[in-house]
């Protein structure tokens, strides 16, 4: 299957918590051959910390912040 746009070109998906952007997404990069990458687990990584101890000790604007 041919991707409907150039690989250089993300796809981003958004919604509200739990709409299933996750899933989703996992199975449109399987389907056309490309890399997945969950914003939620990049923050994790970088912060050494859960989405819940982040918005702990940084509140929801610390969390925007590292999504930024």
């Amino acid at each position: 299957m041919t991707p409907p746009v150039a690989a250089e070109a993300p796809i981003f998906l958004i919604g509200f918590m739990g709409s299933g952007k996750t899933t989703v997404g996992g199975l449109v990069a399987e389907r056309l051959g490309w890399p997945f990458a969950d914003l939620d687990d990049l923050v994790i990584r970088a912060a050494g910390a859960s989405v819940a101890e982040i918005f702990a000790r940084e509140g929801e604007e610390g969390f925007r912040r590292r999504e930024t």
